[in-house]
């Protein structure tokens, strides 16, 4: 599930025509790592990776929105993150790729 989640993120992304090409990069290759990094932290807490991708998705879906809400995307962007906390010792690079995607769906919001 936690795959087929980050798969359908990025091929949202692929077709989103509110991103520019750079930024469209950028978001793939760091859901490509989260995938990554996710399905490692499933093997040993399965609920929350599976969290981490429901909110990742939430965001992506926020940021991408024809109609863009700012107010709803601060929020998702925050629940992405906090979906993290707790993990800077035992999954610090799972907390570095969240944090760079928030930053990233975040300046999208501006």
């Amino acid at each position: 599930m936690i795959r087929e989640t980050i798969s359908k993120i990025e091929a949202k992304l692929h077709h989103a025509e509110s991103l520019g090409s750079e930024t469209r990069r950028e978001l793939i290759q760091l859901l490509g790592t989260l995938k990554t990094e996710v399905t490692e932290l499933s093997k040993t807490n399965a609920e929350k990776a599976r969290s981490i991708a429901v909110f990742a998705e939430t965001s992506a879906n926020e940021a991408i929105s024809g109609q863009k809400n700012p107010e709803l995307l601060k929020l998702s962007v925050q629940d992405l993150s906090a979906s993290v906390d707790g993990f800077e010792q035992s999954h610090p690079e799972l907390v570095q790729i969240v944090n760079r995607i928030c930053t990233t769906l975040s300046n999208l919001g501006i």
